[in-house]
Formats: C-alpha cells, sequence, structure tokens
C-alpha cells in the first residue's frame, strides 16, 4: 500500500533512497523519466503528435528536459520552452540539458509564439511539489495563456501552481492528465483541484514500498494490489452461515428501492442469508425484486444477536422512531453500517453517537458528513474533521466520493484508486452499503470489509461506465460486482 507523503518528505526521501541505493540524483531523474515515457507510449502514438515541453528552473524542469530527450525520436517533434539560461537552474536540469540531441527545438519563453494546435500535447515541468506560494509573473501569464490552449495537456508529477499538501490559491496549469511519480501528492486527492488534474496516474519510478514506508505519516493509497491479501477465503465445505447472516434497516413508504438496491449488492458480494426491515406497505415490491432477500419479523428483530452484521439507513426516511433506533444500537454489540439517513438521525440527535458500537463503519457523502461535524472551507479541512471524528467515536468513516477516504479509530486515513464521475448516480451509496455489511458479516474485521467494500464499489462502477458512461445507474453498478472479484482472482 502506498504511503501518501508531505512535500517537504518527498525531498528527503530521494535524497535517502539515493544514497542508499549509491546512486546518484540524475540516474533517479532518469529513472522517472523512462517510466513517465512508458506511461506516455501506453496512452498516446508519439509520431502522431507535435511535443511542447516547458520546463522551469528547479528538478521538475529536469524531469521535463530529459523526457523531452527521449521522446524526440518517435514524437513528430519536440519543442522545449524554457524559461530561465541553463546556468540559472538546476544541476540535474544543466546535466540534462546539455544531453540533448540537436533533434529538440530549443526556444526562449519570450520568443514562443503559442501556436499550438489541437492535436498537439503539451507537458507541463514547469514546477513541481516545492512550490508554496502562488505563481506570478512570466509563469502565471504562460499557465493561463496554456489553459486557454485546445491541445492535449498533461502534467508531470503535478500541475504547475497547486501545492503539494495544501489547496491552491492563485493561478494553476489545467492538465487533462497527471501522471505523478512513485504516489499520489495529498492535494491531488481534493475536489477543488479535480479541474487541474484531471485523471490521475501514478508511475512507479523505482523506490520500493518497504523504503517508503519508513517515512509514512499515516495517510495511505489503495492500489489492486494490496486488495487479494485482505480477502478471506471459504473452503468446499463452506455454507452460507459461513457467508454471513446480516439484517438491513431502511425502505420507508416509497424508499424500497434503496434496500432493494443494498440487499442484491450484498448478495452479489457474497451474503449468504440477507434479512431486510422495511415498510410492511413494502413487503411485496422487496420479495418480487429480490427473492433471495427474506423480509424480517417481529421474532428476527428482537434476536439481533442472531446476525453477524447490521446496515442502517437505506431509504429508512427520517421520521423512524429515535427510541427504536436506539435500541438497536445499544442491543447489537457488533461493528454496524450506517449511512443515508441513519447518519441524518444521528444529526439530528448527535448523543445517540454514544451508542454507536465501536469499529462500526459510517458512509457518509460530503452533505451528510458535514451534517453530523457542521460546515468546512476545504476538502483539506473536511479530511482532518473526518480524522478527528474516527478517533473521538472510535469509528471507520468513509467519506465518500472521488479518491473515497476512509478515517480509523488510529488517526490513520486511506484513499482508494477506484470509481468515476458516472458514479455519481442516484443509489450508488446504498450498493457501497451492503458491500461492506456483506463483507463485515463474512467475518472481515472493520478496517478490511471498508477497504474492500469501497476498492470494489469503484471498481465496479469503472465497470460498468465502460460500457455505459453516464447512462451508468447504481443497478448497474451491483450486476458488475461479481465482475470485480474475477478480474482480481479472489474465489
Amino acid at each position: 500500500m502506498l504511503s501518501i507523503l508531505s512535500g517537504d518528505r518527498v525531498k528527503k526521501l530521494d535524497a535517502d533512497f539515493i544514497a542508499q541505493q549509491g546512486i546518484s540524483s540524475l540516474e533517479l531523474m532518469e529513472s522517472a523519466a523512462n517510466n513517465f515515457c512508458t506511461w506516455f507510449r501506453s496512452s498516446f502514438v508519439p509520431a502522431e503528435h507535435r511535443l511542447f515541453v516547458f520546463v522551469g528552473p528547479g528538478n521538475n524542469g529536469g524531469d521535463g528536459v530529459a523526457i523531452a530527450r527521449l521522446l524526440c525520436q518517435e514524437a513528430k517533434s519536440v519543442t522545449l520552452l524554457v524559461f530561465e539560461e541553463k546556468e540559472n537552474c538546476s544541476l540535474d536540469y544543466k546535466l540534462n540539458f546539455e544531453r540533448l540531441p540537436d533533434k529538440v527545438q530549443v526556444i526562449s519563453i519570450e520568443k514562443f509564439d503559442f501556436n499550438i494546435e489541437e492535436s498537439d500535447i503539451v507537458l507541463d515541468a514547469i514546477f513541481g511539489v516545492g512550490i508554496n506560494r502562488p505563481i506570478e509573473g512570466v509563469y502565471k501569464t504562460v499557465v493561463e495563456k496554456l489553459n486557454a490552449l485546445k491541445a492535449i495537456k498533461v502534467a508531470i508529477d503535478i500541475p504547475s501552481g497547486i501545492p503539494a499538501d495544501e489547496v491552491l490559491w492563485g493561478s494553476a496549469f489545467q492538465a487533462d492528465q497527471t501522471v505523478t511519480f512513485q504516489f499520489p501528492k495529498f492535494s491531488l486527492l481534493f475536489p477543488e483541484h479535480a479541474v487541474y488534474t484531471g485523471k490521475v496516474h501514478v508511475v512507479d519510478i523505482g523506490i520500493p514500498d518497504t523504503f517508503l514506508e519508513r517515512y509514512e505519516e499515516g495517510k495511505f493509497y489503495l492500489q489492486t494490489n494490496d486488495i487479494p491479501g485482505l480477502h478471506k477465503r471459504f473452503h468446499a465445505f463452506s455454507h452460507k452461515g459461513d457467508f454471513g447472516r446480516i439484517m438491513l434497516f431502511g425502505g420507508s413508504l416509497g424508499k424500497v428501492g434503496a434496500m432493494v438496491l443494498s440487499s442484491k449488492a450484498a448478495l452479489r458480494t457474497g451474503s449468504g442469508l440477507v434479512h431486510v426491515q422495511i415498510a410492511d406497505s413494502e413487503r411485496m415490491i422487496m420479495q418480487t425484486a429480490v427473492p433471495e432477500v427474506m423480509v424480517a419479523g417481529a421474532q428476527e428483530i428482537k434476536r439481533l444477536e442472531a446476525f453477524d452484521a447490521l446496515g442502517i439507513g437505506p431509504g429508512w426516511g427520517t421520521e423512524v422512531d429515535l427510541s427504536f433506533y436506539s435500541s438497536i444500537l445499544k442491543r447489537f454489540h457488533k461493528p454496524v453500517v450506517i449511512d443515508a439517513d441513519g447518519l441524518n438521525l444521528l444529526a439530528k440527535k448527535p448523543e445517540m453517537l454514544q451508542f454507536v458500537p465501536k469499529g462500526s463503519i459510517l458512509t457518509p457523502h460530503v452533505k451528510e458528513f458535514e451534517r453530523l461535524v457542521g460546515n468546512v472551507s476545504s476538502h483539506k479541512e473536511r479530511l482532518h474533521k473526518a480524522q478527528q471524528f474516527a478517533v473521538e467515536y472510535g469509528v471507520f468513516l468513509v467519506l465518500k466520493g472521488a479518491f473515497t477516504s476512509i478515517s480509523t479509530p488510529e488517526g490513520k486515513q486511506y484513499f482508494n484508486s477506484t470509481g468515476n464521475q458516472y458514479m455519481a448516480t442516484a443509489g450508488s451509496g446504498d450498493v457501497l452499503t451492503g458491500m461492506i455489511t456483506a463483507f463485515l458479516g463474512q467475518g472481515y474485521d472493520p478496517l478490511h470489509a471498508a477497504l474492500c467494500g469501497v476498492f470494489h464499489h469503484g471498481l465496479a462502477g469503472e465497470l460498468a461506465g465502460k460500457q455505459k458512461r453516464r447512462g451508468v445507474i447504481a443497478s448497474d453498478i451491483v450486476e458488475y460486482i461479481p465482475e470485480t472479484f474475477l478480474l482480481m482472482d479472489i474465489p
């Protein structure tokens, strides 16, 4: 699992890795440039594009100079746009500049006419993670001119102007894609920066995870290879009881669709037995839509200890008897999943939070979270409050959205790498509730249930999005859940 480091730790990481490996900083830069070029070739046909590389005077500019050299034999043409004389630039920039072949055209930024066409590719290597103030002067002018172009725009490591750990103030390069080295920089995960980062890709430059772990600051990026080891394994003699007996609470009058989605998602995620507590008037709809699900009666609700996990909230409404809700939380002594109206009711009566079992998983979207903790001014502040909330109440807080975060009772935060914009559709959160509850019911510890649920949910959304794009509905996400297990060869 990739550690996400603050900007001021990156320089120390690089220096220590160089010293341990007995290599030069130039060799590490060459590795980064080579791996960027590998990504570039997988995304574009270089011979079909003119390439314009804008390079600042620091090591991010040095990356750009190295990339220009490596791609010049393949691209239709490569033009390097420089802001400073090489004597005023970093040592590795100068060393790379001296290695440039004649095929790379070098133009001073003052003499450039910005005659860049729609099919051309602009590479932004002006500023990296070290920037700590708004860009200004000629840099600001150039970035704003580039933003006005219709060319294909790619940022190297981080879009110029965006600080590594803070919310942007001022101007920044607006990339269609950002190729970041070794791990995503914290600020690339902020929704305020989505218009600048475009699609974010993480490219390995050869620093092993075990080395990164020495510098970890409690923030991690979840990737495909992290998931198989989190899953439980079942054998040929496993029966439906082994796969978990769960109960979902929700489905008030006119909102039973949320429970249809949640219960079907739980079944598709592997739950052996799924019960639902819904409004009596919705029973026929439920049993027709999902015949595999059992509608709970009074006896099942009295005997909650018979269940392995509970999911609370999808389509529940806010007119629920709070004494009934409190009794559920007080009588059930294992972690539960709380979403949607289960969260809204807690926001209405926050003293009930003390009854939420330790290790429970709360899954708010942004507005639901702010109902719990109050308004925030930025996503960085929101993440900080999520971290505080998880620690204070001893729960796992899943803050839904792009790069969904999971905050733990120990103060750690994990960020998901799967998902897309097409999942922003009614019922998507209900699907996630069912999935996480299913994993809890199968005996996963709460952290693994949350991580696996979030990752598989996002991956199912990606698969659905490839086929239906903005036509994706929550039912599509449910239907692609089994495919996510097949893709990762999880039995």
